[in-house]
């Protein structure tokens, strides 16, 4: 029944300000048929686009909107502003020289005339063709699953490093995933190239409004969900995901701290907004966030809206990876547990908040994450392989399974090396790798061998 409430009354505002609009319009044709007789055409145009100047400046400088001003995609503003000015100048002219009613019944054909000539110009080129964009992450399946749905053929361009499940996924919704170079911004290049070459249309992943909107609609969700949030950690790559949470987050809760995260191999957007030169590059476990020059767009919402921007190692966003599968029971890829990363590498920052985290992505490759897995429990003293120093002679193992046994720690794999090592003829070496309980069990073990006389020492994990 609320729910009914609140579309009544959003329809009922929506006619109102229509209402309005068409009283403007009426009262402006009125007025033009007025000053028509003594002014000229050209003369009544200027005036009122220095008026429209004079006002939606003093608007956009009141309400800071000015920051939306930018210059991108200049030919389409000037061409859309051409086709207006010469409208206007044929209608002020139109109104001049047959009755007011009659202009306004010829200018009621309109929608018919759009009808007609929108799948000329707009639709029929676009599906016929269809879309392209660069991308390593989800805006590649947001946009074949859309596609697919609407008859709109789409071509991704992802680097050649992409996980398979992501390519997988993204062909799985019928969209020709297209390979190429090693990182996104080589991938975004050759997107650019085919965008012009097949007169396709190009939709931006990040440095793009309407997809900022988009991916803002998060936020309200999960302030929707849970109103006691008082801090995002948010993932950052080319910045369009922050750009959209920041500002929901600015209009509902001004209060809240917004952290930007990305990792320290992709440290783009850190540099612009901080000032510094890290360098950028290498096989981070984020590829889906791994944006060499985030977007002009983007980086004007995060240096107006978000507090701080920290950077993460890969340990952190491994160790995130792990935890999320092991406490959560839910699959992240690298990219999408770099919130959680945040906190882990940085907890004194987030004590005492109410903190959501964007988990924005479970697309990571199987054999990837189980190495992610592997290697946590490896840190945390579970998983170990312990290097002993033998002689190569019968039972020589006997001794040391005693202890493991002993213990009861359990043995996965044994690993001897006699050729390639620096000890005499007779000696050995043997790596074993067991499963434990904890650090503390590991370190008992470690002892014990020790104790019992063998030379011992722990294979570090990186």
């Amino acid at each position: 029944m609320s729910s009914q409430r609140t579309d009544l009354a959003t329809t009922l505002r929506a006619a109102v300000w229509m209402t309005g609009a068409i009283a403007s319009f009426t009262a402006m044709a009125i007025a033009g048929r007025a000053v028509s007789f003594a002014l000229d055409t050209f003369e009544i145009m200027f005036y009122r686009s220095l008026i429209g100047i004079l006002i939606v400046g003093s608007v956009a400088l009141g309400t800071g909107k000015w920051r939306e001003i930018t210059n991108r995609n200049l030919g389409l503003h000037f061409g859309r502003n051409l086709a207006h000015f010469a409208g206007q100048n044929l209608w002020f002219f139109a109104i001049t020289v047959i009755p007011l009613a009659q202009v306004f019944a010829l200018e009621f054909t309109t929608p018919i005339w759009v009808i007609l000539l929108s799948p000329i110009f707009l639709a029929e080129p676009i599906r016929k063709a269809g879309v392209i964009a660069a991308s390593a992450g989800n805006h590649a399946q947001g946009l074949a699953y859309h596609g697919k749905r609407l008859g709109v053929p789409v071509t991704i361009v992802m680097p050649k490093p992409t996980p398979i499940v992501k390519i997988i996924q993204t062909e799985s919704h019928d969209a020709r995933v297209v390979l190429f170079g090693e990182t996104f911004d080589a991938a975004y290049a050759h997107a650019r190239e085919m965008e012009a070459a097949e007169n396709l249309t190009f939709v931006h992943p990040f440095d793009e409004a309407a997809i900022i909107a988009g991916q803002g609609t998060l936020a309200l969700e999960m302030l929707e969900d849970a109103p006691e949030i008082d801090c995002f950690a948010v993932p950052i790559g080319g910045g369009g995901l922050i750009s959209g949470i920041s500002t929901v987050a600015r209009a509902l809760k001004p209060e809240a701290k917004i952290i930007g995260v990305q990792a320290e191999l992709f440290p783009s957007m850190y540099n612009v907004i901080k000032g510094t030169n890290l360098p950028i590059g290498g096989d981070t476990l984020a590829e889906g966030i791994a944006v060499k020059y985030p977007g002009d767009l983007t980086r004007t919402f995060v240096r107006d809206l978000v507090d701080d921007i920290q950077l993460v190692g890969e340990r952190h966003l491994e160790e995130s990876v792990s935890l999320l599968l092991q406490i959560e029971k839910t699959v992240v890829e690298g990219a999408g547990a770099a919130g959680l990363a945040a906190l882990l590498a940085n907890p004194e920052m987030f004590r005492g908040r109410n903190v959501g985290i964007v988990l924005c992505g479970g697309n990571i490759d199987t054999r990837l994450l189980a190495n992610v897995l592997l290697r946590d429990l490896a840190r945390s003293g579970r998983l170990a392989r312990i290097r002993l120093r033998l002689q190569d002679r019968p039972g020589a193992l006997f001794g040391v399974f005693g202890i493991f046994a002993e213990l009861n720690a359990n043995v996965l794999e044994i690993y001897h090396q006699r050729v390639f090592t620096t000890l005499p003829a007779k000696g050995l070496i043997t790596d074993i790798e067991c499963e434990l309980r904890d650090a503390a069990h590991l370190q008992a073990l470690i002892t014990a061998l020790a104790a019992g006389g063998y030379e011992v020492s722990l294979v570090e994990p990186d």
